[in-house]
């Protein structure tokens, strides 16, 4: 795409920026379905705590223990596409330390690289219905990008994740950022991973790059997802009044009469309220920082 160009850096990381293991999931699709090689990894001494993150132990296939240390890694194509776009990837933990040395060693690489567009994947806990289509808010900072691509502009002024530091620090650079941020209904936070949410980032992904983008088993699994929260919730008289609460406002704002800002501002209300998807309902996790 000509906004972004035919090299374009998605990112995605562990944490906060990743509720319902939405955005994660995403680039765990792309990457398996392509074949890919890693360019560049950080030094996980540097930008990790490890009380926060711990590196996990495993037996491998040969019986060997095995150590994983946290990581953020950056992979590009094995494969050149003549002609089409480049989808390289970036994803890892988010850091805990160190943001701006961290968030400087990947645009160098990025820049090295020719990396002509940079995306950030995120996903937040919304209060809105998981029987209806996952709302992505896509945004980004440049007048150029919200032009060419249709994207909405954020008023957001608040606390952020690593994903807006990248985008940040990647348009500095000159590289032109864009964000896509999915809505996972807050009360499913116990039905983890979200593949609904999942596969509308992808689907949006593939709308602003051009990209043909893998979506595997994604279908049946989102179809798989809602029916057992739709089991779960017959079983609960309050959680169905809720959820049909959301659904009339959801419709609402998908009416003709509805402001074109209505995912926006609750985008907005999310970061505000520092990552929580909104009123506490009984027994509802609190969403991953």
């Amino acid at each position: 795409m000509d906004g972004l160009g035919r090299r374009v850096l998605v990112a995605a990381f562990d944490g906060w920026n990743d509720a319902g293991e939405a955005a994660s999931s995403a680039i765990t699709q792309l990457r398996e379905g392509g074949t890919y090689e890693p360019v560049f990894s950080v030094d996980p001494e540097l930008y990790f705590d490890y009380q926060y993150t711990r590196p996990q132990i495993a037996t491998d296939a040969e019986g060997r223990r095995t150590l994983t240390w946290p990581e953020a890694t950056l992979l590009r194509p094995a494969r050149a596409t003549r002609g089409g776009t480049q989808l390289w990837l970036l994803t890892g933990v988010e850091p805990a330390r160190a943001w701006q040395a961290f968030a400087t060693e990947f645009i160098d690489i990025a820049l090295r690289e020719d990396i002509t567009g940079f995306v950030a994947m995120g996903s937040m806990m919304s209060d809105v219905p998981h029987t209806r289509p996952i709302s992505v808010f896509a945004g980004s900072d440049s007048e150029h990008l919200r032009t060419s691509l249709d994207l909405e502009k954020s008023t957001y002024e608040g606390p952020v994740g690593i994903l807006s530091v990248l985008g940040h620090m990647a348009d500095a650079a000159g590289i032109p950022a864009a964000s896509l941020w999915a809505s996972v209904p807050h009360y499913v936070a116990g039905h983890t991973p979200s593949p609904k949410a999942t596969l509308a980032l992808l689907d949006r992904l593939e709308d602003l790059t051009g990209a043909p983008v893998p979506r595997g088993e994604l279908a049946t699994e989102a179809a798989a997802w809602e029916a057992s929260i739709d089991a779960a919730a017959a079983d609960d008289e309050e959680m169905t009044e809720y959820i049909r609460q959301l659904e009339r406002t959801r419709d609402t704002w998908d009416s003709p009469e509805a402001s074109g800002d209505a995912i926006a501002q609750e985008f907005e209300r999310y970061l505000r309220r520092g990552g929580d998807g909104g009123p506490t309902k009984p027994g509802r996790d609190e969403p991953r920082r």
